[in-house]
């Protein structure tokens, strides 16, 4: 590919990411996306075939960067015991979306989420059920049980929880709960990782599973 055709490749991409990110797919036009790059309409249909397309090579990128951070935390949780590894994920993955320039990527699952496009199965085949996987295991290990135990779902939940509370929500905002920042990412982290790990013991040393 010729330097130019790349350079408008890489500013569709770029835009787009964003604009998807922002309004969800249905709400952005091709005419949105080139205006914003600086490029032809037919750029779209010359590099990706279409919105579609577009918006097919945009969550392929989020994917990529999204396993690279699932790499990280199994690195950083590496020979570490079950509670250290619950804590690494929480802390890589905050830190992630506080510090990286790609925070449209959050913003963009929280659009799949909220209407899922049928690309949305490759996330959740390719990036949330191995991450989800991962930290199963480690809630697992520190309740001492097998990955399917009823509690340990549970407590993924509560984790997550957690975590989604502090993506960017106006409802936050306004309740005046704490935002996510580099500052305060580690900080963060560490609390969601006492609380919850605090908690998951005292769900292990219950006298009902369910409680």
């Amino acid at each position: 590919m010729a330097d130019p055709d790349r350079e408008t490749r890489d500013r569709l991409l770029d835009v787009a990411a964003h604009l998807f990110a922002e309004r969800g797919f249905e709400n952005v036009t091709v005419r949105d996306i080139c205006q914003q790059a600086r490029a032809n309409v037919a750029a779209v249909n010359y590099h990706f075939d279409g919105k579609s397309g577009l918006y097919d090579e945009v969550l392929r990128w989020a994917i990529s960067i999204m396993q690279a951070t699932t790499q990280e935390i199994r690195d950083a949780g590496e020979g570490q015991s079950p509670a250290a590894r619950l804590e690494c994920s929480i802390r890589v993955f905050l830190s992630r979306v506080a510090t990286t320039r790609n925070k449209w990527i959050h913003e963009l699952m929280l659009q799949e989420v909220s209407h899922p496009t049928p690309a949305f199965d490759l996330v959740l085949e390719q990036v949330l059920k191995p991450r989800m996987a991962y930290v199963r295991e480690a809630i697992a290990g520190i309740l001492g049980c097998d990955c399917d135990d009823e509690r340990v779902g549970l407590c993924v939940m509560s984790v997550q929880s957690q975590l989604f509370a502090l993506m960017k929500s106006p409802i936050a905002t306004r309740l005046g709960q704490p935002q996510l920042t580099p500052e305060h990412a580690e900080q963060l982290a560490r609390h969601i990782a006492c609380f919850s790990i605090g908690g998951i013991h005292a769900i292990g040393s219950s006298s009902n599973p369910s409680a």
